[in-house]
């Protein structure tokens, strides 16, 4: 939700989420302006790409961030960059990981920003995540409220799957009774 806010402050704003959600997001002025120089006189190049990012616009679903319309849209990337799926796959490794829900009370006293990576609220809780992950070398983890639920997602990346396991079970652990303390003091 914040990263979607702060992504139409741009021209074009492209956003995706740990959760999988995401889109990309074209301005009012952005697209005006498209089509103001689509309808000027302009080289050849110039005028094709204008017409390549008025018809990519055109596959998005920024309204809900669709994945179909976000696959044809990578498609369409890779065949203007001449690479197949296999070479944009070969670009990315992906690292061992553990995602767990953790039930929680209420999950509306954990909040988040910098695209629901850190937690800000409550204080001194991203300390205690930050903590764990540093004895996990070359890792990551985050803990993200749920939208639904009264839970919370930790998604914990390790470069060998035991860590990853170990790292989540630690936080996770560590969000639970943290927010059992909290709730025995109200």
């Amino acid at each position: 939700a914040l990263v979607s806010t702060q992504s139409t402050g741009y021209d074009v704003g492209i956003y995706f989420e740990a959760n999988g959600h995401g889109t990309v997001l074209f301005s009012d002025s952005c697209m005006e302006q498209l089509n103001s120089k689509a309808a000027s006189e302009l080289r050849k190049v110039q005028k094709c790409a204008i017409l390549k990012l008025q018809s990519f616009a055109q596959i998005i679903n920024s309204a809900v961030g669709d994945a179909i319309c976000n696959i044809l849209a990578i498609e369409t990337i890779l065949k203007l960059c001449k690479l197949s799926p296999s070479d944009w796959n070969s670009m990315y490794t992906d690292l061992p990981y553990r995602q767990l829900k953790i039930n929680i009370r209420d999950r509306n006293i954990i909040k988040t920003y910098d695209a629901e990576r850190k937690i800000s609220q409550p204080a001194g809780l991203q300390d205690k995540v930050d903590a764990l992950v540093s004895d996990y070398p070359d890792s990551r983890c985050f803990v993200r409220p749920s939208g639904t639920e009264n839970c919370v997602r930790v998604h914990a990346e390790c470069t060998d799957q035991r860590q990853a396991d170990s790292l989540a079970m630690a936080v996770g652990s560590m969000i639970f009774d943290f927010t059992e303390e909290l709730h025995s003091k109200l």
